[in-house]
């Protein structure tokens, strides 16, 4: 796993500690085998290829090069997953970069008896609202190549927030939990569909 840099302005490096973190729950709670370290791999180049499953996250603007659309647009149909969570800022950026690599094709909504929410964790009710910045409902995105998903998009949910040290933004346990199991999903579903 490794967090998506990527060009346009956005804090991409915000809250390291939520991907060790979500590591170490897959290493004791999975039988994946995981090397609880924060990587980074910087989409304009090709080190993006290295990972089976990136994640992108972030506050602000996201305007991706030429390169880092193409890199991406490879990436993901040759097998790659991408997870991406809207840290709040996030949404209006990020839906236009993705037209850019993928025109033509839609984030469909994924209903709540999908796969990724039953993978190990049930999540009857979709992504869950781990943090909440207003009375919007969490909603959870797919992009799809043919029938296989390659790309997963939380909004209104920020999950990613969830797997930062405690005292970071002083979450309550459960809300950890919940955000560490969700987070298990997605990476289980992307490996193994």
């Amino acid at each position: 796993m490794a967090r998506v840099k990527y060009s346009g302005g956005s804090d991409w490096y915000n809250d390291q500690s939520a991907d060790i973190n979500l590591l170490k729950f897959l290493k004791a709670n999975t039988n994946l085998k995981v090397n609880p370290e924060y990587r980074f791999a910087d989409l304009a180049t090709e080190e993006i290829f290295s990972y089976p499953f990136l994640f992108m996250t972030g506050h602000g603007n996201i305007a991706l090069t030429d390169q880092e659309i193409n890199n991406l647009r490879k990436y993901l149909e040759n097998g790659g997953f991408l997870y991406v969570d809207d840290d709040y800022g996030f949404d209006k950026g990020f839906r236009r970069e993705i037209k850019r690599v993928f025109p033509g094709q839609e984030l469909r909504e994924i209903p709540f008896n999908h796969k990724i929410y039953n993978m190990k964790y049930r999540f009857p009710d979709g992504p869950p609202k781990t943090h909440k910045h207003d009375e919007k409902p969490p909603q959870g995105f797919g992009l799809f190549i043919g029938e296989r998903m390659v790309l997963y998009y939380t909004y209104e949910s920020n999950p990613g927030d969830g797997w930062v040290d405690a005292e970071v933004h002083n979450d309550p346990e459960e809300k950890r939990i919940e955000a560490l199991q969700f987070g298990t999903n997605i990476v289980l579903f992307a490996l193994t569909q």
